[in-house]
Formats: C-alpha cells, structure tokens, sequence
C-alpha cells in the first residue's frame, strides 16, 4: 500500500487519486467506488451523481482556483492540490486561499512532483498531508518537516511575525 505523510507522519495512504487518460473526459469517467480523490472537474461536473457519497475527494490542478468549488469545500474530508512541476508554485497559493479565505479544515494534501526541499513550506500554507514522489525516501522527507526552528514571516501555521514573537534582551514589559 501505499504511504504518505500526513500530521507529521508516514501512514498508509487509502485513497486512490483519478487521472483522466487521453481517452477520458471530465464528464464521462467512470468514477471508482471506494475513497477517490477526483479531478475539480470531474466533481464539477458528475456533482450529481457523486454528492451522495462520502468517499470522495477533490484535487486541483495548478491552473484552477479554490473559489471554483465554492460552498462545496466543506462537505470534503481530503482536498488535494497537484504539483506537476517542481517549479510551479501556483498550488502554494490555492492551498493558502482553501485555509485563509475558505476555512478548509479538512486534510490539505499535496501530490505530483513533491520534493523534501518543498514540504516545510508546503506546511506554512496549509498542507498536513504530503504524497511525496515515488522515487524519493519518504522518511527522509518527513524530516524536512522541522528543518528550520524559527520562522520570520506570517503565514497559516504563524499568524505573528517574529518580531513580535522576540524575547529581546534588556526589554521591559
């Protein structure tokens, strides 16, 4: 079975993400039973068949947007984002925009080409699920987690910068 990272860690992952191959379109895919994240088009588009379960999941591809799921984002327990390039960082902002503006609680997970250099920032946008490339150690990148002890900027997991944060010498209070 597969694994993944997921609150810090490695556990069995017991979804299985949809891919359309060439021959699928969003509206005709046979959507499989049991917990599947689905392409947001898929969902936006088979919505009628596929509310009744609750076994699904959606996953964004790096052009699309959270406000396109709209007030659906709640009734999801796992949210993915795709990274299909190491060099595109388009789902940093859908995952900051699912927590901030649209209060996604859920598991936040990153797929497609997850590296260990990206994961501690992954985490201060929101991700607490990781499914790291296949070829890649994934203990090794669970250790990236905690790579760094301090974090300067304001973000989901730090809400204050660090100079606010500062216990400076000869302060008073």
């Amino acid at each position: 079975m597969p694994q993944i990272i997921k609150d810090s860690v490695v556990v069995n992952d017991d979804w299985e993400i949809l891919h359309l191959s060439e021959d699928d379109t969003a509206d005709t895919v046979t959507v499989p039973s049991g917990k599947t994240i689905v392409p947001l088009k898929v969902w936006l588009l088979q919505k009628a068949s596929l509310e009744q379960r609750s076994d699904i999941g959606v996953w964004f591809s790096s052009d699309e947007q959270a406000k396109e799921l709209g007030a659906d984002i709640q009734r999801f327990s796992v949210i993915a984002i795709d990274f299909p390039k190491f060099a595109d960082g388009r789902g940093y902002s859908i995952a900051y925009n699912l927590r901030t503006r649209f209060g996604y609680s859920g598991e936040l997970r990153a797929i497609g080409d997850v590296l260990r250099d990206q994961l501690f920032y992954m985490q201060r946008v929101g991700f607490n699920a990781f499914a790291v490339r296949a070829d890649k150690n994934i203990h090794d990148a669970l250790k990236s987690l905690s790579d760094f002890s301090e974090k300067y900027q304001t973000s989901v997991d730090e809400r204050e910068p660090l100079f606010r944060r500062a216990n400076r010498l000869g302060a008073t209070s």
